[in-house]
């Protein structure tokens, strides 16, 4: 939200810098994320002033060209080539003198002393587009004859410096969105600290009814959906273009100025904080104003030109035929203020939070209305808003106030009443507060106290602090005003210490992702929301275990993700796009599920920490030494059990298992010992690889990461002297049925020799025709090692012997070579 300066102080009496006001408002949970100085046109048109041609003749050496010379209020008159074709002799005109900067877009130039086609020129008559003053370039802009020459342009057209904060709005405050807001929150601060300052909204003691010319019927037929409806007529207006002074406090805040109508409209909303809606009286047929909701699948076309189907839901004001607008979220294409408007009816509402945030949800939609009204507005401020709106509109538009106000407000909205204890507050600030102070900081937010005893206080909250509801509510308005700088630290910190052998997560985190960095992977960050559609049909994560959202922002951010495999195939996709084609990437992140019957039962779903790898292209680029290679299935597999290995978790507690996740086309998983799933990784199956329009292959793993902190917290590293003796490598050769894998032989291997068989290996792989239909030939090396003496032929014949046996009685192996 942006919050101008210039405009801040008509609502508070101060003189402290915006850098002051910024460190105020950042004391007290406004935060200003930045200033910026700004003028309402770029340069503030610094260098040009008002000159007045004193002769123009012909360029002797160019037809299109004029020679003038130009009074300027002090020196000669400066001669200036000018190409207007409207220039002529005793006009006023601005000249923009050498030295002057001129902008156009973010592009900009400097005036020079030049000669145009052998005449001098010292300056430039300009156009108003060449200064921001408009768009026309038909011919220099030519003012009245009263202008004084030497005139600065900044003073002629009243161009006013400013400073821009940019406040970050937290959800809750949404009192503090507008400059009255603000001021008030800055009062507050400012009293604290010594400061005689207060806040007041401009008077409306001037409105009154002139005429009842323009009757208007309203009827509030869902009175839940809009607990207050306020609303006036007025005629004889002239849709035009804003006044100066108007358009430079929307330009301040970076809105541009429509018209007159619609930015009085959008003033008086960053004004007070109040939406208000124009329509064209003339449009409004039968004179009639009805507040409700219309059947579902009625079409309705927006001020943006596309039609939308309306939801049952959808509050509507209506006119006695028609829907006219999506009440507090956007109008209608045919209801709106344009030019020929001659008479409105002004809309000043409070509207339910809950219709307006889901409607605005529904079609997409979000506006400076729709951002007030589903955060909740002051239902006591639509009659002051009102007023005020109008008297503007009738200052800058003319026009007479044609009924009296209407206001349908059945059920008045009260202070919220709230028991607040002395003891309380001291315990939660964790200081002791006098009472004088706690009194004065509520009375400068507008909180009444009501009553007052030795122990506590009862305060009245007004309607417009949504987020003050409880006592601790309260309790944080008196410290945010105090000052959360002004709580002392205490001199002593009490706590329990705690010795639980658990594995400091950051540290693993940060001791694989340099891992996987040195391994060449980048890191990549994901939406956790993403398109619901891309489950449907799944096994792996089922459609009905996607966790759908309420409201979502767009169809394509339904559902919280359930994998991060598409987050990561997006990412390759858009690299791949951009010429980018070797990836390496990892993603840390939560995935979700809903698992349960229930969907408003918290225990209904799942949060699981995970680890995604993804890889694809070369492995290495060519070079003159050795040729590309291109990455496969069993480099990501070195990956995931380096990561394993890294955890703590021992090879000879996990195995290796085909999985039939059907998002892979062939794929492993390593389970440990009790059968829990630790990884799964493999090729990406070609129809998602399709879905996302990527040409070359992916491998991808999904490690559990919740699983793995449980491996490493009962990890114990234990150093051990290297062994004396060394180490002994026998190779067999086995001819096996192609069904068996080298995770069975390794597996089955560690079960008959557990001790001093320390490493099994697969160097090579051969099928043909000549071993015979469905076998293939593995050759495998054994490494074998005693730590206290160096092993014998005769020892490690019997070993040999041993996995020779259970090879040929397991597996229905034959050795075809051994030694």
């Amino acid at each position: 939200m942006n919050i101008s300066y210039n405009w801040l102080k008509n609502y508070i009496q101060t003189d402290i810098t915006p850098e002051q006001v910024a460190a105020a408002l950042t004391s007290i949970g406004l935060e200003v994320g930045s200033i910026e100085e700004i003028q309402t046109i770029k340069g503030g048109l610094e260098g040009i002033v008002i000159g007045e041609v004193i002769t123009c003749q012909r360029h002797p050496n160019a037809d299109k060209l004029s020679c003038t010379t130009v009074n300027i209020g002090q020196g000669e008159p400066l001669p200036i080539v000018c190409g207007a074709p409207n220039v002529a002799a005793g006009q006023k005109v601005l000249v923009a003198t050498v030295g002057t900067t001129l902008y156009h877009g973010d592009e900009s130039f400097v005036i020079k002393k030049s000669k145009l086609r052998g005449e001098p020129s010292e300056g430039m008559i300009c156009a108003e587009d060449e200064i921001g003053l408009g768009t026309s370039h038909d011919g220099i802009m030519v003012l009245a004859p009263s202008a004084v020459p030497g005139t600065p342009a900044k003073t002629y057209f009243n161009i006013e410096s400013d400073w821009q904060l940019e406040v970050d709005l937290t959800p809750n405050r949404i009192d503090s969105a507008s400059h009255f807001g603000v001021a008030r929150d800055l009062a507050a601060y400012l009293k604290q600290n010594g400061a005689n300052v207060s806040t007041a909204k401009p008077s409306v003691e001037a409105f009154k009814t002139d005429n009842h010319d323009f009757p208007i019927t309203v009827e509030v037929e869902n009175q839940n959906a809009c607990p207050r409806y306020s609303g006036v007529t007025i005629s004889g207006i002239t849709v035009k273009e804003s006044p100066d002074w108007l358009k430079n406090r929307l330009r301040a805040i970076g809105m541009s100025p429509i018209n007159n109508v619609v930015d009085v409209t959008n003033f008086v909303l960053h004004e007070i904080g109040q939406p208000l809606h124009a329509f064209d009286g003339n449009k409004i047929t039968g004179n009639k104003i009805i507040v409700k909701t219309l059947p579902g699948n009625t079409k309705f076309v927006t001020l943006d030109g596309k039609e939308r189907q309306l939801d049952s839901q959808d509050l509507m004001i209506c006119n006695a035929t028609d829907g006219m607008c999506l009440a507090g979220v956007f109008g209608g294409l045919d209801s709106g203020v344009t030019e020929t408007t001659t008479r409105v009816f002004l809309e000043s509402a409070c509207f339910n939070p809950v219709y307006i945030r889901k409607t605005a949800r529904r079609h997409i939609l979000s506006t400076d209305s729709s951002f007030r009204f589903e955060r909740g507005t002051d239902p006591n401020n639509t009659l002051y808003a009102l007023k005020r709106a109008a008297l503007l509109i009738k200052e800058v538009a003319g026009g007479t106030i044609s009924c009296d106000i209407i206001d349908i407000y059945p059920t008045p909205i009260t202070d919220t009443r709230i028991d607040v204890a002395f003891a309380q507050v001291k315990r939660l600030i964790g200081k002791e507060i006098s009472r004088d102070t706690i009194v004065s900081i509520l009375a400068s937010l507008d909180i009444k106290v009501v009553n007052e005893t030795a122990e506590t206080l009862t305060v009245d909250v007004p309607p417009y602090r949504v987020d003050v509801l409880r006592e601790v509510d309260v309790i944080e308005e008196i410290l945010r005003i105090y000052g959360y700088n002004n709580v002392e630290m205490p001199n002593e910190v009490r706590s329990t210490l705690t010795y639980a052998s658990k594995p400091d997560q950051h540290k693993v985190r940060n001791m694989i992702a340099d891992q996987l960095i040195g391994a060449g992977f980048q890191e990549i960050m994901c939406n956790s929301l993403g398109k619901s559609s891309l489950y449907e049909g799944l096994t792996s994560f089922p459609d009905q275990q996607s966790v759908i959202l309420a409201n979502p922002l767009s169809n394509d951010l339904n559902a919280l993700r359930q994998t991060l495999l598409f987050g990561g195939l997006e990412s390759i996709q858009h690299n791949q796009n951009r010429k980018n084609a070797n990836l390496k990437f990892f993603e840390l992140g939560n995935c979700y599920a809903y698992t349960g019957n229930n969907k408003h039962e918290q225990k209904s779903y799942s949060e699981q920490l995970q680890l995604a790898l993804f890889i694809t292209g070369e492995e290495a680029p060519a070079n003159w030494y050795t040729p590309s290679r291109e990455v496969s299935f069993f480099s990501l597999k070195t990956h995931v059990l380096n990561i394993l290995a890294r955890v703590g978790v021992k090879a000879a507690d996990i195995n290796e298992e085909t999985s039939d996740a059907d998002i892979f086309s062939e794929a492993l998983a390593i389970v440990d010992q009790n059968k829990q799933t630790l990884a799964v990784f493999g090729a990406i199956g070609p129809k998602f690889l399709k879905t996302f329009d990527i040409d070359s292959p992916v491998y991808y793993a999904s490690l559990n990461w919740d699983l793995l902190m449980k491996k490493a917290a009962r990890n114990t590293v234990r150093y051990s002297e290297l062994s004396k003796y060394p180490e002994v490598r026998r190779d067999l050769a086995l001819l096996i049925n192609k069904e068996v894998s080298f995770a069975q032989i390794k597996q089955l291997a560690q079960k008959a020799e557990k001790k001093l068989l320390k490493k099994v290996s697969l160097f090579d792989v051969y099928e043909g025709e000549k071993l015979g239909a469905g076998k293939k030939s593995y050759a495998i090396s054994f490494i074998l090692q005693d730590d206290s003496q160096t092993l014998t032929d005769k020892q490690i014949d019997k070993i040999m012997q041993s996995l020779i046996q259970s090879f040929e009685k397991e597996l229905g192996a034959q050795i075809r070579s051994a030694n």
